[in-house]
């Protein structure tokens, strides 16, 4: 059974490592998904909007097929970023 500390260690270790090291600076990053959704949807989309939709993304994730604890640990560090970037402002 995995205890929730080790969700959100795993999420650290994502944003901290893999993933920064695989998608670059995550504010660059959530901007640029932010444009092309925006320019895609005809609405403004911010940084922010697009790490909480990716939160959602993988929300929906857990309702079908199955369970995994990527899903998890990957929404634990999209929201994390979401928190970060709001509060660069």
């Amino acid at each position: 059974m995995t205890e929730p500390g080790e969700i959100l260690q795993t999420a650290i270790r994502l944003i901290d490592g893999d993933r920064a090291k695989s998608h670059g600076p995550y504010l660059e990053n959530h901007e640029n998904i932010a444009k092309l959704w925006s320019a895609y949807l005809g609405v403004e989309i911010t940084a922010r909007h697009a790490a909480m939709m990716l939160v959602l993304l993988k929300v929906a994730r857990t309702m079908t097929g199955e369970h995994n604890r990527d899903d998890y640990a990957d929404a634990a560090g999209y929201l994390a970023l979401a928190w970060a970037i709001a509060e660069r402002g």
